[in-house]
C-alpha cells in the first residue's frame, strides 16, 4: 500500500540517498590525513531521483519492470583544494555536508510519518 504512493517512494529514496551520502562523508573524514586521498561525494538527490524515476514502473502485480535493484549510489570525486600531501578532504566542508544530510534524512522521516498519519486517519485508526 505505502509503496504505491509517490510521496512515500520519494521519502524512501531521500532517506536512502542521505544514508549513502553520510557513508561517503564518513569515509572522507576517516581518510582526512591519508596522503593523496581525493574526497568523494554523491550527486544531488534531485539528479539521482530524476534519473531513477525515468524508467518503467510496475502498476500491477503481474507487470515486469526493467529492474528492482534499489538505490545504488555512485560516488564521484568532489571538487576541493589540494593540500601539500595531495589530500582534498576539508573537515569543515565535511561537517557542513553532514549537517545538510542529517536535515534531509529528518525531512524524509517527517514526510513518511505524516503520510502514515494521513493514511491511518483515513482508515479510521489512531496512533
Amino acid at each position: 500500500m505505502f509503496e504505491k504512493l509517490e510521496l512515500t517512494r520519494m521519502a524512501q529514496a531521500l532517506a536512502a540517498h542521505s544514508g549513502a551520502r553520510m557513508g561517503v562523508i564518513a569515509r572522507n573524514v576517516a581518510h582526512a590525513d591519508t596522503p593523496g586521498y581525493k574526497a568523494q561525494d554523491l550527486p544531488a538527490f534531485a539528479e539521482v531521483y530524476a534519473a531513477d524515476s525515468g524508467g518503467m514502473r510496475a502498476t500491477r502485480a503481474g507487470h515486469m519492470t526493467a529492474g528492482e535493484a534499489g538505490f545504488v549510489p555512485q560516488a564521484q570525486q568532489a571538487p576541493g583544494r589540494e593540500a601539500p600531501n595531495g589530500n582534498t578532504v576539508s573537515l569543515e566542508g565535511e561537517m557542513v555536508k553532514s549537517v545538510e544530510v542529517r536535515q534531509n534524512h529528518e525531512m524524509a522521516l517527517a514526510v513518511y510519518r505524516a503520510t502514515s498519519d494521513v493514511i491511518r486517519a483515513s482508515l479510521g485508526r489512531s496512533r
